[in-house]
């Protein structure tokens, strides 16, 4: 499909259900069409299982009643920690029925951060794998959780705080008559990974799928009312605890009734490109990072039936989206959005992507770029914060139990992400760093996606990060972080040749007047490379 962008954005209008709610869409989904596949589940050791629409409809309402037979139910806290698992959907969909409110987990976390998160926001239960009981049973005690379900756990009931996913559905019933849910109705917390401070618990209700399908599934995964979803095939690679999560596997691919994928094994280059060409993955979606390593694998050696191949997480870099259209005749689009949204600005379906930019402000979400200091509109070429106005839809609905968090974030005319952004005179959105990232030295303002970009491209540099270093005349100026490449090693000389090769890239007040070399980034749970550790360590340096 392709997007009439000026003919979408003129006449989109919001007209969100009062009745809509996920496990509900489930639902009708599973009487339309029950038989369709709805998640075609592998692992790495080979297995293969398959649900469709009516087993998701049953697992969801069989595990709801067992939910609420042990009294949980709504307005509830559910935490899950769990790997990409054929039983996730019936997890999350089940907990929401009863009108509780999912807290999802990464098992990148550690035994404190769930720790902080249940006592946080009060979690009664938690859902965990087996094989990853060892972060929660020290933190029990600690926090007011009162259960424990332990997805593929053997044995039977420790009291009333131990049990396993299998003893709480076993023989109950395919039916449910719960809770009658709206699009009003809290669905999520969702915490934010953070580059400062604790992670925020951001509240987000059932109309936040509701927007996903309206705004993620037509202007950045290509899927309207005129697509032949038999014809489908969906990939997104994210796990089960991250607010992508629900951008795609929940929001886009559920919503819309789509068939996908779902595969639990650890991102390798090989593996993933067997897997999109046997399965016939006809729309991928993956992180930066994953498509910079595939770009280096033989493209040509596979015979993919891609369509639509969609970046996010951070923006990605020219190389791998060259790399990959060259190869299969399809180019990596980019969407941004954030755990508190959905997507704000996309690369939609048909529009000429510019090598770098985010695309342009998806219909009906109100995105633009205002200045840091103030709520005025940038002009074109100027840096300024990516904002979204406070009554939109898209947004979140403020934090857990945190009204002094809601005052700060939403009592204005906007949301403002953190993020900064510049726009160029065809509307094209180009990231530029975090609000807290940007550099001024001798006046200049330097996001550093841009420097970071361009010295990526280079084939000595495998990842790097940049920030700001104190400079006695010029304020600061800009430093980067290097991790160079296999067969290449850190010297003066190299040095030479990074600054002499980024003066050609970027304009000349850009390049990096001090480089390191290092082994490793700091990086947050999620990925994020943490710059308030390097820019303190750059302070600590300098002794301020």
């Amino acid at each position: 499909m392709g997007v009439d962008y000026k003919e979408a954005v003129g006449s989109f209008e919001w007209d969100v259900p009062e009745s809509y709610a996920i496990p509900s869409v489930v639902a009708d989904h599973a009487e339309s069409f029950g038989d369709r596949v709805a998640v075609r589940f592998l692992d790495e050791d080979g297995g293969r299982d398959e649900r469709t629409y009516a087993a998701l409809r049953d697992g969801m309402n069989r595990f709801a009643n067992g939910l609420e037979a042990l009294g949980v139910g709504t307005g509830d806290r559910v935490m899950h920690l769990f790997p990409r698992h054929p039983d996730a959907f019936a997890v999350q969909l089940g907990a929401l029925a009863t009108g509780s409110l999912l807290v999802p987990c990464s098992s990148m976390l550690r035994s404190k951060d769930i720790e902080f998160r249940a006592t946080d926001c009060n979690a009664s239960t938690i859902v965990v794998h087996e094989s990853l009981t060892d972060m929660v049973e020290p933190i029990l005690a600690e926090t007011p959780l009162e259960r424990m379900i332990v997805l593929d756990g053997d044995g039977g009931d420790d009291g009333d705080q131990w049990t396993t996913f299998r003893s709480v559905i076993d023989g109950q019933s395919t039916e449910y008559d719960g809770p009658d849910l709206s699009a009003d109705d809290p669905m999520s917390i969702n915490y934010t990974s953070g580059t400062t401070g604790q992670p925020k618990p951001v509240l987000h209700k059932h109309r936040w799928q509701y927007c996903f399908n309206r705004i993620n599934a037509p202007y950045w995964w290509g899927i309207d009312e005129e697509t032949d979803l038999e014809d489908e095939l969906l990939w997104a690679t994210t796990g089960t605890g991250w607010a992508k999560w629900f951008w795609s596997p929940v929001g886009v691919g559920l919503t819309t009734g789509a068939t996908q994928l779902i595969y639990d094994g650890e991102f390798e280059p090989d593996t993933f490109l067997e897997l999109l060409a046997s399965e016939g993955v006809t729309k991928l979606c993956a992180v930066p990072t994953q498509y910079r390593m595939l770009a280096n694998a033989d493209l040509e050696s596979y015979d993919v039936e891609l369509d639509d191949t969609l970046s996010a997480g951070e923006p990605l870099n020219r190389e791998p989206i060259e790399r990959i259209r060259d190869a299969w005749g399809v180019t990596p689009r980019d969407g941004y959005g954030q755990t508190e949204t959905v997507a704000l600005v996309t690369n939609y379906p048909g529009i000429d992507i510019k090598p770098g930019s985010m695309g342009k402000p998806t219909p009906g979400v109100g995105a633009t770029i205002i200045d840091v200091d103030d709520d005025e509109e940038v002009e074109p070429g100027e840096i300024g914060e990516i904002a979204v106005p406070v009554e939109s839809p898209a947004i979140f609905d403020g934090y857990y139990e945190k009204p002094h968090l809601d005052e700060a974030k939403l009592s204005g005319d906007y949301y403002r992400t953190g993020d900064l952004a510049s726009r160029d005179e065809d509307g094209y959105f180009f990231f530029e760093g975090r609000a807290d990232d940007i550099i001024i030295s001798s006046g200049y303002r330097i996001g550093p996606f841009e420097v970071e970009d361009a010295l990526v491209s280079h084939d000595a540099v495998a990842e790097a990060a940049v920030v700001d270093s104190p400079h006695e005349e010029r304020g600061s100026v800009v430093k980067a972080y290097v991790i160079l490449a296999d067969g290449y090693e850190g010297s003066p000389e190299l040095k030479d040749d990074l600054q002499a090769f980024m003066k050609e890239e970027t304009a000349p007040y850009k390049y990096p007047r001090r480089i390191e070399f290092t082994a490793e980034l700091p990086k947050t749970s999620s990925g994020k490379i943490r710059r308030v550790e390097l820019r303190e360590k750059e302070q600590h340096k300098h002794g301020l």
